[in-house]
C-alpha cells in the first residue's frame, strides 16, 4: 500500500526545457498522443521522455503554467523537456533554460 501512495504522488524534478512549435515545414502538428496542435494553437503541451513523466499526465513547468505531457521526441531523453509554443517567434524566444517541473497527477 505504501508503495501505490508514492506511484501517485506528485513529484517535482528540475529539467531542461526547450522549445518546439507545429508551425515548420514537414510537421503534422499531432502529439504522440494525438493532440491536434495547429488545431489548437494555444493548448500547452509538453514532449516529455515518458519514463522520467508519463505521458498524459497533468505537469506545471516554471514560466511556462500547467500543461499536458502529451508529445514524444527523438532528443527528449532523462530530465529533458520541449514545450509547445504557438508561433516560432515564441519558441525562439524561449530558448533553452533550466526549470523546476511538478508532476500534478
Amino acid at each position: 500500500q505504501q508503495q501505490q501512495q508514492q506511484a501517485t504522488a506528485s513529484k517535482t524534478i528540475t529539467a531542461t526545457a526547450t522549445a518546439y512549435t507545429a508551425d515548420c515545414s514537414g510537421c503534422s502538428g499531432v502529439t504522440a498522443t494525438g493532440i491536434d496542435l495547429k488545431n489548437n494553437p494555444n493548448q500547452k503541451v509538453i514532449a516529455v521522455d515518458p519514463s522520467v513523466i508519463p505521458l498524459g499526465s497533468r505537469v506545471w513547468v516554471q514560466g511556462y503554467g500547467e500543461a499536458i505531457a502529451g508529445d514524444t521526441g527523438g532528443a527528449i531523453k532523462g530530465n529533458r523537456i520541449d514545450l509547445f509554443m504557438a508561433d516560432q517567434h515564441q519558441a525562439k524566444n524561449w530558448g533553452s533554460r533550466t526549470v523546476q517541473v511538478k508532476v500534478l497527477n
